[in-house]
């Protein structure tokens, strides 16, 4: 494995593990929305570890480390398809006492993410910290790839509003991801941008590599739940803050809508295989920090419209199944 030099900030806090894998294309636009410059904040508070899962063609240590002072990277040859271990793998490259997970580094962020996962991660005891996902484009990226959305597509979109310039602006080019169909206010089934204590990480022993499909299958949801399911755990969303997933190779998100039943039942044969039972969402009770950017209040009135519209229960419960 190729590791990196020493690490670049003892005061660090939060340590952001981001897994790529082919992304020469996205990582750095999702590289550059966790920058310090981009973030608005001081660099020595967190450090992005970035952890290239056996791309053919991975971006170089000079691309990576040269973002800005808190960056580090790893490169995992002959590396498992699953990016679990490689999550594992960057977390245990830190000893900062809070972690981010970033399973997708094909996701660009809102410029409040690291600012305000800090404050939640500062105010509660056992704090998961989950940011909704969103797609670029306007739909679903299964169903505008097939009216003509593409790399050059999205290319443009991003250009239309200046992106890097006011990250916000995001809200008015993208669409819902399906695991947050009713967003912030009906709770997600996953976050790719997911903050905890160290030792919430360490008590559910990290992501479990049983879950070897290409992609990780239902990894990521598996471990939102666990965590969201820890007795004394406070699940805190971000409101106003995002990550948007742009479009590439994804083992889920660029299969055609007619393939997507026979996937989805693929990964929930292997979660029913490690768990004894079929994967629901997560029922849990969420609390809320963060800003009502003027870009997002639209987001933000259809997701109350939304939750108004469903049964009285906690959110998430009434998408359980």
């Amino acid at each position: 494995m190729t590791d990196a030099g020493p690490h670049p900030s003892s005061q660090a806090i939060l340590s952001i593990v981001v897994v790529l894998f082919n992304m020469a294309r996205e990582a750095p636009r999702t590289l550059l929305s966790l920058s310090p410059a981009y973030q608005g904040i001081k660099s020595d508070g967190y450090e992005v570890i970035v952890v290239e899962n056996g791309s053919p063609v991975p971006l170089s240590r000079t691309d990576v480390e040269g973002i800005a002072p808190n960056f580090r990277y790893h490169y995992i040859p002959d590396a498992p398809k699953s990016p679990a271990f490689a999550i594992n793998y960057g977390a245990s490259k830190s000893s900062a006492p809070f972690l981010g997970i970033m399973i997708d580094g094909a996701r660009i962020a809102t410029p409040g993410v690291v600012r305000y996962a800090l404050k939640a991660l500062r105010a509660y005891d056992m704090p998961v910290v989950s940011t909704l996902g969103a797609h670029l484009g306007p739909d679903l990226q299964s169903r505008s790839l097939l009216k003509g959305y593409n790399e050059a597509v999205e290319d443009e979109l991003l250009n239309s509003i200046g992106w890097p310039s006011d990250g916000y602006r995001l809200f008015e080019i993208a669409s819902l991801a399906d695991s947050w169909n009713c967003g912030w206010f009906g709770g997600g089934a996953e976050s790719n941008g997911l903050f905890m204590c160290r030792k919430t990480f360490d008590a559910l022993g990290g992501y479990d590599e049983r879950f070897d499909l290409p992609g990780g299958g239902f990894v990521n949801l598996d471990f939102y739940r666990r965590a969201c399911e820890l007795p004394d755990s406070d699940l805190v969303i971000l409101l106003g803050e995002a990550t948007f997933h742009q479009v590439h190779s994804g083992t889920a998100t660029s299969v055609p809508p007619e393939k997507l039943p026979a996937v989805l039942a693929q990964y929930d044969e292997q979660y029913f295989k490690i768990r004894k039972k079929h994967y629901s969402r997560p029922v849990k009770q969420a609390d809320y920090l963060g800003q009502a950017a003027p870009q997002a209040l639209e987001w933000i009135r259809r997701s109350a419209e939304a939750r108004i519209a469903l049964p009285a229960a906690a959110p998430g419960e009434q998408e359980n199944g």
